[in-house]
């Protein structure tokens, strides 16, 4: 036999504890780490593949730059920039309900029809063109090759935004249905009363077997507009952050490919209508406008003509002076400026208050002009009196003449113009739709769900080992101040014999001793460590005043009586008769190694039912004998507490030369308190990476407050793990 034994020194691992330790898990759970990962990996991927594709249609727009319609001409001076379109408001209008409310009604996107699919794996057997299985005839989910085509589909408020469900009844006739309530049936290609008249519905085509179900949804025209925007992006394309270019892309995303293309289309070209109608109403507004003041201008220019000649009648004709001809051509010039000014100001008056900008220059040039007019006024009233008269009437003739053609030439030109309009909107590209989605990014997800696995799993087991800080090492006990008498490895033949037994009152199952290691597996590294312990006891207890050896623990499921039962088997091995007791009254097991009963124990002994040594049991282990547990008592530490344990002990002490008793854990009980005062030799068993270094140090302080002499700890179960490698060092125990 050889034994190798490999540690870190001390210095080392204090500078290397913490990320040595944590290497060390992270290769001890490898496989843990490795199963998630790929467990994370393949619900990615699953899900790629499972989630609905979306898709992105786009189209492109231009706006172009246009001037305002002016009944009098360009108004560009007193503007500005002012009859320049806009884009950002140009990006609204396309968005508003405006133009998507038309949309949804032209389209008809405020029906929707939805096939009733499997769960979950439906919507991929219908896009990979899986065909419906024989077995599943009759059914109502939709498979592929099989939709549904509606004609018309009106439905009064009551029934609007309701799922109702269309079911194939068999040839050509259908039936509708809301919940559990039968709404009526109709046949293909006939327009059906429904609901008592409350809807109309018109299925035009259909291919599906009967028992085949779609459910139907006749949504508000707010509520489709509001979805349709939602899925709707409008942005310009280039341009400055001072310029632009009035390029407007739309981009649309949704499931389907040919909705999304006709969505689009549908969108641009209502844009455009709505652009045109909206310049044309322009044009409208300023003809209309125009034909208001031709009857008041025509009226005015035959009275103005009637009191000229009336005056020429009466003054026997009146020649004018070439000083008057002029005066007269200058008021027809000033007045013509300002009737323009006038219609100009009316104009104005309904975009802009009186503070605008623009507004105040007209005003000036308004003002200007009067003044202009004032002064001539003045030059005409120096005439003669028959001169001043014939110049007013004259001037009101001809400037009521010149505005009055004016008039009707722009008359004509707006109705030219309203004729001709076509917007400042062109259709640049229509609408294309891509052939794969833009979702999912099925690379992305694995990636991600695979990293997202990775880093999960990772996380857990660190935290766990974080978080769960038991002993390691025999290096973190012996700094304790604590000796450490042996480390047992876990033995891979014991988990074999292990069962599993849940007591009344505990919450879960413990693991118990089915049989004997030693006799098993003589050559096992554990029973290897156990006869290293026998061999550390037996100069241990040299100087003891008595044979006797408590075992007990600070916490349950360590494996003390593991190590009673088999310290006891290499004990006897080596020549010594040795008795094992089972001092746990609660829940003892000893029995269980033996294949025994509990019944007829120390507790019978204890309680004056029988004698000990009626109740000592013999084992096919040559020189070992066991008391098992008896039966549990309702007075446990009382009982031990009896002078009969005392006498008990003393009587065996004298029969065997060691006693081995496996008692309750300490933190949870007072037994080992009391069974440790009489005994000179107590051993604490912790178990490897579950029973922290302080829980052992107040265990071990318990026992001393009670006058227990400790004598060292067993490491149990001690794993050969690349955590207390890298961090503590470990200890391997092999043959060769």
């Amino acid at each position: 036999m050889s034994e190798t034994q490999q540690h870190s020194t001390p210095a080392a691992a204090a500078d290397e504890i913490d990320l040595g330790r944590l290497f060390g898990l992270l290769l001890d759970h490898k496989w843990l780490i490795i199963a998630v990962t790929v467990l994370f990996a393949v619900a990615g991927a699953a899900y790629a593949l499972l989630a609905t594709p979306i898709y992105q249609g786009d189209a492109l727009v231009q706006v172009e730059r246009r001037s305002s319609v002016s009944p009098l001409g360009d108004l560009s001076e007193v503007f500005g920039q002012e009859g320049e379109s806009s884009t950002a408001a140009e990006v609204q209008i396309l968005q508003s309900r405006l133009v998507l409310g038309q949309v949804v009604e032209r389209i008809g996107l405020d029906t929707v029809v939805t096939p009733r699919q499997l769960p979950v794996i439906g919507g991929f057997f219908r896009r990979n063109g899986v065909e419906r299985p024989d077995f599943r005839q009759g059914e109502p989910e939709i498979w592929a090759g099989e939709s549904l085509q509606v004609g018309r589909f009106e439905a009064a408020r009551k029934w609007r935004g309701l799922p109702l469900t269309l079911r194939v009844e068999g040839s050509e006739r259908y039936s509708l249905w809301h919940d559990d309530e039968r709404l009526g049936e109709g046949r293909v290609g006939s327009l059906a009363d429904l609901a008592q008249g409350g809807i109309q519905l018109r299925i035009a085509d259909w291919q599906a077997p009967e028992g085949a179900e779609f459910v139907l949804q006749k949504r508000s025209i707010p509520a489709a507009t509001g979805n349709l925007k939602s899925r709707l992006t409008v942005a310009e394309v280039g341009g400055g952050r001072n310029s632009s270019t009035g390029m407007l892309r739309l981009t649309l995303n949704g499931t389907d490919r040919e909705e999304i293309r006709t969505a689009l289309d549908a969108v641009a070209e209502t844009f455009l209508t709505q652009n045109v109608e909206r310049q044309s109403a322009e044009a409208q507004q300023s003809l209309e406008f125009l034909r208001e003041q031709a009857p008041e201008l025509r009226a005015q220019l035959s009275q103005a003509e009637d009191e000229l000649n009336s005056y020429r009648v009466e003054m026997d004709s009146v020649d004018l002076s070439s000083e008057s001809q002029a005066a007269i051509e200058q008021f027809i010039a000033l007045e013509q400026q300002l009737n323009e000014l006038e219609f100009q100001e009316a104009e104005l008056a309904q975009r802009f208050t009186p503070n605008h900008p623009a507004y105040q220059t007209l005003l000036r040039k308004k003002r200007q002009l009067q003044q202009e007019r004032a002064e001539l006024n003045e030059r005409v009233n120096e005439l003669p009196a028959a001169q001043q008269e014939v110049v007013r009437l004259t001037r009101d003739v001809e400037v009521t003449q010149a505005i009055y053609v004016n008039v009707l030439n722009k008359t004509q030109e707006l109705e030219v113009a309203r004729a001709g309009t076509v917007g400042n909107v062109r259709i640049i590209d229509d609408a294309l739709v891509a052939g794969t989605p833009i979702e999912p990014r099925k690379p992305l997800i694995v990636i991600v769900a695979t990293l997202l696995g990775g880093m999960l799993s990772v996380g857990f087991v660190l935290l766990r080992g974080l978080l769960r800080r038991g002993v390691e090492s025999p290096e973190q006990l012996e700094e304790a101040g604590m000796p450490v008498y042996a480390t047992v490895p876990l033995s891979e033949e014991q988990t074999k014999l292990a069962q599993r037994v849940k007591h009344r009152r505990d919450r879960k199952a413990s693991s118990i001793s089915g049989g004997l290691l030693a006799e098993r597996a003589p050559t096992d590294s554990a029973v290897e460590a156990l006869r290293g312990l026998r061999t550390s006891l037996h100069f241990a207890m040299m100087e003891a005043g008595n044979n006797r050896l408590m075992i007990t623990g600070p916490s349950p499921n360590i494996g003390k009586s593991f190590i009673s039962i088999n310290l006891g088997v290499v004990c006897a091995q080596a020549g010594q008769r040795v008795l094992v007791v089972d001092a746990d009254l609660r829940k003892g097991h000893v029995h269980h190694a033996f294949g025994e009963k509990a019944e007829g124990g120390l507790s019978d002994v204890l309680s004056g039912q029988s004698g000990p040594g009626a109740l000592i049991r013999k084992t096919r282990i040559e020189g070992l004998d066991y008391v098992s547990r008896g039966k549990a008592p309702p007075n446990p530490s009382e009982l031990l507490m009896n002078v009969r344990f005392s006498e008990f002990l003393e009587e065996v002490g004298a029969t065997y030369d060691l006693v081995i008793i496996d008692t309750p854990p300490i933190l949870a009980v007072t037994d080992a308190a009391i069974v440790g005062k009489q005994c000179d030799t107590s051993l604490m068993v912790a178990r490897f990476q579950q029973n922290p270094v302080k829980e052992i140090q107040i265990a071990s302080r318990r026992l001393q407050a009670t006058g227990v002499d400790l004598k060292g700890i067993i490491l149990n179960a001690m794993e050969q793990r690349a955590s207390t490698y890298y961090g503590y060092g470990y200890y391997a125990y092999s043959y060769k």
